[in-house]
């Protein structure tokens, strides 16, 4: 059972390398469940459409996603200040978060903890290894997790 009530499962990528853009579109595209992906390129773009700015004034053109897949090291604002940004927001601060990122870092693991990630996860570089951890997260986040419903 889902917690979308059998609506697609919104999911936001913050991930400014086109490459792992297409990469997540075509993992979710062969999943098994009905999903809406939604991609911005960078931290600012991420912050505009979490907290309907600019272009993402308008709710149908941001919807409130039920899972969040960020990059860390992004242009112009990067993953770090848009994880501090929702965790301080009384509406986003309960968004589910996965840091999907290329650093291995010890310290970059750590401040996503200490910022409320939900989950850390270091990018495969392999093409394969890659669309099954999105697969994985997909069916763990939509399919076992029961997720509280963000207001508007």
């Amino acid at each position: 059972m889902t917690h979308t009530h059998g609506k697609p499962a919104i999911i936001l990528l913050a991930e400014n390398d086109p490459g792992d853009q297409e990469l997540t579109r075509r993992a979710l595209e062969e999943a098994p469940f009905q999903n809406e992906l939604h991609i911005v390129g960078d931290g600012e773009a991420a912050l505009d459409y979490l907290f309907r700015h600019g272009k993402y004034q308008h709710p149908s053109l941001s919807p409130r996603p039920d899972l969040l897949l960020l990059d860390l090291n992004m242009p112009k604002v990067d993953g770090r200040q848009v994880l501090a940004c929702i965790r301080a927001d009384a509406i986003l601060c309960r968004l589910a978060v996965v840091v999907l990122t290329t650093s291995q870092r010890e310290e970059d693991i750590i401040c996503a903890d200490d910022l409320g990630a939900n989950s850390y996860i270091v990018k495969p570089v392999e093409l394969q290894p890659f669309i099954q951890i999105i697969q994985a997260l997909e069916a763990y986040w939509f399919r076992m997790v029961v997720l509280p419903p963000l207001q508007g």
